[in-house]
């Protein structure tokens, strides 16, 4: 991952802790499974050790896109107050044509806000929405080639 990932404070300290806690406790649990399911026997049909040994690979993975992730991340606050939109800011736009709003959070998918849906900075709408403030309308070239656009209601 060479990326730079913007993450809040909140986040990459929770994601800290999870890859702490998968490197110690989670490591040291799959161990023990591993070594349970051996004990039972013939292992090319020993459902536990497969199991346990799937378990482990999912760890494992999880583990180095932590590290890959918290290696080139970098810890942004949100904008507080300043109404300019920013990697961190829920922002509530309106399609142009549309009366409906849509709500969500700006940034890494690793920040899990709520009920929020997330959207990267790096998209389309996220890079056209960056440095927007409520009351702009801004523009962006969709995947499908289609320009459309948005109308910030509000930055939070």
């Amino acid at each position: 991952m060479v990326d730079t990932q913007h993450l809040s404070r909140a986040a990459f300290e929770r994601l800290q802790a999870e890859l702490t806690d998968l490197t110690t406790r989670g490591r040291v649990e799959i161990a023990r499974k591993i070594e349970t399911a051996r004990e039972l026997g013939d292992l090319s049909e020993n459902g536990d050790y497969h199991a346990a040994k799937e378990e482990q690979g999912k760890m494992e993975g999880r583990v180095r896109h932590l590290d890959a992730l918290l290696a080139a991340a970098e810890i942004v606050e949100a904008d507080e107050g300043g109404g300019a939109v920013g990697t961190g800011s829920v922002v509530t736009v309106r399609y142009a044509g549309d009366t409906v709003t849509e709500q969500f959070l700006l940034g890494s998918i690793e920040e899990r806000h709520d009920a929020l849906e997330v959207m990267s900075p790096g998209s389309p709408l996220g890079q056209a929405l960056l440095g927007a403030s409520a009351g702009t309308t801004v523009s962006f070239e969709a995947p499908t080639g289609a320009v459309l656009s948005v109308d910030v209601v509000a930055v939070d």
